[in-house]
């Protein structure tokens, strides 16, 4: 049975600097060590406080900042930098905030809904009468758990104020969203949709069957 021997390799680690981090912070130094067998030869490596300073964060040598290096390459030390915040449409639709519907809004046509509709899961788009509406359905181990799905819809969609039409039989869920008052669809429709998709429900539907 072979030994081992425990061997101390000593790594510098810097942890990467942020965009709003100084220069100057100074970081400490991690101690790994590493069992290995004694048939590997070991390698020892010592570069801790070396001349160089940290790997990474060096100042230039006296050569370099008398060729200009710094000007032919991208990020120059003048060089503008700008915090981007994202706008909302770039944040997925679960992310955005209800806003107030105004009653003097067109409803959504039609194609742009079937665009929305790729971002929401399980959800269909049906066209009725009265215009058109978000359907989803979820089958489910028992009426108890039917139950549940229901509360934890209306925790979901209270704070946005937009409550789908929810209906419960045996162990079958289906909701229904729209705006009443455009008499269709709405942004703040698909928002509380992927609000909705984002609810667990592992732990209420049926079980797979496992065979031995």
């Amino acid at each position: 049975m072979a030994t081992t021997a425990t061997t101390t390799t000593h790594i510098p680690f810097s942890p990467p600097l942020s965009k709003l981090s100084s220069p100057h912070n100074h970081y400490h130094h991690f101690k790994v060590s590493i069992l290995t067998p004694t048939r590997i030869p070991t390698l020892r490596i010592q570069a801790m406080g070396d001349q160089l300073g940290e790997f990474g964060a060096r100042d230039p040598f006296p050569a370099e900042i008398e060729s200009a290096f710094a000007e032919k390459v991208l990020g120059n030390v003048d060089t503008e930098h700008k915090i981007l915040i994202p706008t909302v449409s770039a944040l997925s639709l679960s992310q955005q905030e209800c806003t107030p519907i105004s009653p003097l809004q067109d409803p959504m046509s039609k194609d742009d809904a079937q665009k929305l509709l790729k971002k929401v899961l399980g959800w269909r788009l049906l066209d009725e009468e009265v215009g058109l509406k978000l359907q989803c359905l979820w089958k489910l181990r028992d009426f108890k758990c039917g139950v549940e799905l229901v509360n934890r819809i209306y925790k979901v969609t209270e704070s946005c104020g937009h409550f789908p039409d929810v209906h419960l039989e045996q162990n079958q869920v289906r909701a229904e969203l729209w705006t009443e008052s455009l008499g269709g669809l709405s942004m703040t429709d698909f928002i509380v949709a992927a609000k909705i998709d984002e609810i667990k429900t592992s732990d209420l539907v049926p079980r797979k069957r496992v065979w031995a």
